[in-house]
């Protein structure tokens, strides 16, 4: 999701928030020789922090280690063999009557419990709560009646007494009268309503309009309950996505001449279109190019839907973390498809559901085919795991399985780089189960990269570049470092902005610059291939990355996720030698970031030499570069590319 940073009018993707307290970060060393150590005020100076260049292992806490003990997780980066994951599989039917902005449902839950501990309370996740309070993401006013109101629930069959004037957290810890034993399941039967509200989780569900509605996180659900944490019990506010992966029937309710879009695929397109209208839907599904299912004269006729009081569409999908749904009597439906694999032919659904004025959204299936097909080919070069994606006009920009809730932008290439990144979230946190709540560097840093990679492709290095480094780079490397806090800090104390995003994707593409696209690619599906469908920690990352790279990187993830490191660099020293240059380079900033030595000749003429972060592999204070370049060198100069140096100033060095 684009979410956070937020330059041009985006309530999240571009916000480069400072940090200003300070920050606790007791990390343990298993095995190893050292320990992070605490600095509550403030960061020490580079060489009193502790490096890491050589061992098998990186430090991290304890809940972490507990999970490797156990062997849930292991330093090769697999899963262990004691690896397990609970799972739910949730029947739920909804009934949305615009204008009236009730959502009752009534759902089934089969929840297993694979793990190996007994469970004797259920914690239940009920995230429009934040309506009461007004808090969490960017609610503005409270509303007492809003939030989970749950008219009756059963247990196993067994009537349970829920008391809804209590319950007003987004997390609610239900005990059990009977434990949930290991390998036992429990089954419950819910019925509840809410009030939706305009304002919503900072848009991301929401009344659009009188007659539009974007409904998400809309359901109780049980938790995660993890080898590494136990109960997901984080209040929702400080991060996003921590889901389990589930099995979903959802059934929505809504008057005629309704669309409904959602998650999973429609299983019932004849029993609530009109013929003509579920020929073209069905047409789209094979198609290349753009089907207007349904169009604005089709909508005001009224010849979309069948001609029932109340029609109900029906959606599947497996093995996903979450499900979301919009719905309006006057958005206009198009739709078409994408081959993602050539040697198979499979194809990819891609939709678009939008205000028939919004210009943007009538080009997104076609960017929407343009980025399945290239993610799925190219970065990460991982197949597009699921069978559809639809871009909903919203206020959002934000992801959710199969959906995105994306505002409406008067700049059509800007709205394609905001549905790039919302599309770039499927692979993390959807397709690989992130705790993003907690670690949100995971998957905010990855869509981050993604972005930027295809941004390439499409706008050439130049355009990426600037876009890159002016809405994910420039505020925070030019900002106040002092309290800089290390992108490994959990995001409830630490930096919810430039960490997730901005110095993460850095992260990621300085270790692709060192490894070289192909061992870089063979590392990523490594971790990719290890952990899909799982819940990977951060250490899980690194030692997948070590194994598939057939390298230790230790040292490289010590420096760019345990330290309070930013991008400067500086000339030191020149010195002329036989065979050219020595130049020696200081790493003010300390992160291992690559770089471009440009000579530039009395004549005007350049050359450039790069120089990928392994040069501060030994040292990561300086380093000695040689360039053989001529006696006619006139200046000299760093490039650091996307890495922007917070202090240009001493880059240059001009011979006499």
């Amino acid at each position: 999701m684009l979410k956070l940073i937020l330059i041009i009018s985006l309530n999240k993707i571009f916000m480069l928030r400072r940090t200003i307290c300070a920050v606790l970060l007791s990390l343990a060393a298993i095995g190893a020789k050292a320990q992070y150590t605490n600095y509550p005020q403030g960061v020490p100076p580079l060489e009193k922090l502790p490096l890491y260049t050589s061992g098998p292992t990186l430090p991290m806490p304890s809940y972490v280690k507990k999970a490797f003990d156990k062997g849930t997780h292991t330093i090769s980066g697999k899963p262990g063999k004691n690896y397990w994951e609970n799972h739910g599989r949730y029947d739920i039917a909804i009934t949305v009557n615009p204008p009236h902005s009730t959502v009752s449902g009534v759902e089934h839950i089969s929840y297993v419990n694979n793990s190996p501990d007994k469970l004797d309370s259920l914690n239940m996740k009920l995230i429009v709560n934040n309506h009461r309070t007004g808090g969490g993401r960017g609610n503005a006013t409270p509303n007492p009646d809003a939030g989970i109101n749950v008219d009756n629930i059963t247990v196993n069959g067994t009537p349970y007494t829920w008391d809804n004037a209590t319950v007003s957290g987004t997390n609610y810890m239900m005990p059990l009268k009977k434990p949930l034993m290991p390998h036992d399941s429990v089954k419950m039967d819910i019925a509840w309503h809410y009030l939706m509200t305009r304002s919503g989780t900072q848009g991301r569900e929401a009344i659009i309009d009188s007659t539009t509605f974007y409904i998400a996180y809309f359901y109780p659900r049980v938790s995660v309950y993890d080898d590494w944490k136990g109960w997901d019990t984080q209040p929702f506010g400080a991060g996003e996505f921590y889901n389990d992966f589930n099995d979903y029937k959802l059934s929505v309710t809504v008057p005629k001449n309704f669309v409904v879009v959602a998650t999973g695929v429609l299983q019932n397109p004849d029993e609530v279109m009109s013929p003509a209208a579920a020929q073209r839907y069905k047409a789209s599904l094979t198609t290349d190019g753009t089907v207007h299912v349904a169009t604005l004269p089709d909508m005001k006729a009224h010849t979309v839907t069948a001609q029932k009081d109340m029609n109900t569409w029906r959606f599947n999908s497996t093995n996903i973390s979450d499900v979301a749904v919009a719905v309006s009597d006057h958005y206009v439906w198009d739709s078409g498809s994408v081959v993602t694999d050539d040697k198979t032919g499979r194809r990819v659904n891609m939709a678009a559901f939008f205000n028939d004025n919004a210009d943007d959204f009538h080009h997104d299936v076609e960017y929407g085919r343009q980025s399945l097909r290239w993610f799925s080919n190219n970065w990460p070069g991982v197949q597009y795991p699921f069978p559809k994606s639809t871009a909903v006009q919203g206020t959002a920009d934000m992801e959710f399985p199969m959906m995105m809730n994306d505002s409406h932008q008067n700049d059509n290439a800007f709205a394609q780089f905001v549905q790039n990144h919302e599309q770039a979230h499927t692979y993390m946190p959807f397709y690989m189960g992130i705790n993003e709540s907690f670690y949100a560097f995971m998957d905010e840093g990855w869509a981050t990269t993604f972005e930027y990679l295809i941004g390439l492709d499409q706008r050439g290095k130049h355009g990426a570049d600037s876009l890159f480094k002016a809405f994910r780079i420039n505020r925070w490397v030019h900002g106040n470092h002092a309290n800089e806090v290390p992108i490994i800090t959990p995001l409830p104390q630490g930096s919810n902005g430039s960490n997730s995003y901005g110095k993460a994707a850095l992260s990621y593409l300085a270790l692709k610059d060192m490894l070289g696209d192909e061992l870089f690619k063979k590392a990523l599906h490594t971790y990719m291939d290890n952990w899909h469908g799982k819940h990977p920690t951060p250490w899980d990352y690194f030692y997948s990355m070590n194994t598939g790279s057939g390298k230790n990187l230790n040292w490289f993830f010590n420096n760019f996720f345990y330290t309070p490191y930013y991008c400067d660099l500086a000339i030191d020293n020149v010195k002329e030698v036989r065979t050219g240059y020595d130049i020696t380079v200081k790493n003010v900033g300390g992160f291992a970031i690559p770089f471009d030595v440009v000579a530039t000749n009395d004549d005007g003429k350049t050359q450039t030499f790069h120089q990928t972060p392994i040069v501060w592999e030994k040292d990561q204070k300086q380093t000695v570069i040689h360039i053989p370049a001529g006696a006619s060198v006139k200046t000299i100069t760093l490039d650091n590319g996307v890495y922007m140096d917070a202090n240009e100033k001493d880059n240059t060095w001009t011979g006499k």
